[in-house]
């Protein structure tokens, strides 16, 4: 292993400041070469990669492939945005004696990377949100560097994707130190604490991540926490796709919610649908197939579930419906049963997170407690619908706009897409900074810090501001949108 393994905190921290302060220099085409390198690296690297993902994880070889894929091309999608320029946002206004309130100076404004970011690996994804995962990606696109703190579910896969990185951004000319790995639990709150990070990135437990948000805020110089906590993703179904498709709309909600046994941060926690008859739910979920089981995360991870599974289970107007079948080593898929009334008596209830196979049916009488229990959600990742054309529904999607990052019409939220679109984020507690996603393009902006110059010479304005645009970035000049060149 390099050095990166055995560095302390401030040691790590140290490197990655100075690397930072050359690499906010350079071109943001340069850094999407350095993102490029990551991304070769893994690919070229996969087989092992993934090998060892399976052995620590004891997720599916397939699942773990298309994670890797969709790792490597997140660092390239990223790395490509950073250098149209379009996350910075360069931004010229000229001066002018005639401008509509009086006389207007040359101001001049354009996002600037923030320094060393900390990020903190995801047990549930080891390369998506790990070590070269999203908010890695976001943060090198940005211009800062990183530290990355491991998660203990991985170790070595860590320490060995990280060997990776700091290989592939030596050989591409990166300055030493831009990427860095830190473990042991000390490490995480004297990452959070250390006086030149400057934000941080966390996927995790809502315990674990206020945590964490809590000593950032606590610091003589508080920084941003951009942490993703805990969501229930409910789902919503109006009687007339109820009528139209029961049987399909369970076989997906059974797809979704034991996909990789749960523990997606996206699983939909709670159906809500018209009342049905127990028979005819057992008999509907009895038809549907859930993707084949395997092992949990971890031990740990396995315990806080049943745990988590075995509270719900004693609240009086729950129902254990049915149980579906489990494997070797693998706890069986349980959906529960509940009124509506009995959620909208409690509705801490609907923020009841099973990180595992399990989920609860909603049943509801009238449309008035279908939108009751929908406005009375707390902040998500996502929410869906799934209706009818010609059904009202919009009403319902506004009420679930004001609750979740992604609204979905007639799918399922387990599948996140990395797009220039994308939302993964929400209000609390899903997540510390609701106008934020930590997927998508739009993720470099949480590392980057808008400044302006005003009538500063030219010459010694950074580059993306300069009248020659050197780096031929996309800008806004005089309120007209320039293209990349």
């Amino acid at each position: 292993m390099t050095d990166t393994q055995t560095l302390t905190v401030d040691a790590a921290v140290s490197a990655a400041q100075s690397a930072f302060e050359a690499a906010r220099e350079v071109s943001p085409a340069t850094r999407r070469t350095w993102l490029e390198a990551l991304a070769d690296a893994l690919e070229s690297h996969a087989d092992d990669l993934v090998a060892l993902a399976h052995d620590e994880s004891h997720l599916p070889i397939v699942r773990l492939t298309g994670e890797l894929t969709r790792t490597a091309f997140q660092l390239r999608l990223l790395g490509a945005d950073a250098a149209s320029g379009d996350p910075f946002a360069a931004t010229i206004d000229h001066a002018d004696p005639g401008w509509g309130m009086g006389p207007r100076p040359d101001i001049r404004r354009v996002g600037e990377p923030l320094g060393v970011v900390g990020v903190f690996g995801a047990s549930n994804f080891p390369f998506a949100f790990s070590v070269l995962g999203g908010d890695s990606a976001s943060a090198l696109a940005a211009g800062c560097a990183v530290v990355h703190k491991a998660h203990p579910a991985h170790p070595r896969l860590a320490r060995e994707t990280a060997r990776l990185a700091v290989e592939a951004l030596r050989a591409v000319g990166a300055p030493s130190g831009l990427f860095a790995l830190v473990e042991g639990y000390e490490d995480g709150p004297a990452l959070v604490q250390h006086p030149l990070v400057k934000a941080v990135g966390f996927t995790g437990s809502t315990r674990g991540g206020q945590a964490l948000a809590a000593l950032a805020a606590d610091r003589p110089e508080p920084i941003p926490f951009y942490g993703e906590l805990g969501s229930t993703n409910p789902v919503f179904v109006t009687p007339g796709a109820w009528a139209a498709r029961r049987d399909a709309i369970l076989a997906g909600f059974v797809g979704s919610f034991t996909l990789g046994m749960g523990q997606f941060c996206t699983k939909p926690g709670y159906l809500v649908v018209p009342a049905t008859s127990r028979d005819e739910l057992v008999a509907g979920l009895a038809d549907a197939s859930p993707v084949p089981p395997h092992e949990m995360l971890s031990d740990s991870l396995r315990a806080s579930f049943e745990r988590s599974r075995d509270e719900f289970a004693s609240v009086d107007g729950v129902e254990p419906l049915t149980t579906l079948p489990g494997a070797e080593g693998a706890p069986e898929a349980t959906v529960f049963r509940a009124p509506a009334e009995r959620v909208l008596s409690a509705p801490e209830l609907l923020e009841h997170e099973m990180f595992g196979p399990a989920s609860v049916i909603v049943e509801y009488d009238s449309p008035e407690q279908l939108e009751a229990i929908a406005a009375s959600i707390g902040g998500q990742l996502t929410a869906g619908v799934h209706a009818e054309d010609g059904e009202d529904t919009a009403a319902l999607l506004r009420t679930l706009a004001g609750h979740a990052g992604r609204v979905l019409w007639n799918g399922w939220p387990t599948g996140v897409t990395v797009s220039y679109a994308q939302q993964h984020g929400g209000p609390f507690p899903a997540t510390t900074a609701p106008a934020t996603t930590s997927v998508g393009t739009a993720a470099i902006g949480r590392f980057l810090r808008p400044v302006a110059y005003q009538d500063v010479p030219d010459a010694a304005l950074p580059p993306a501001l300069q009248e020659s645009n050197p780096w031929g970035i996309a800008r806004r000049v005089d309120g007209a949108l320039q293209p990349a060149r």
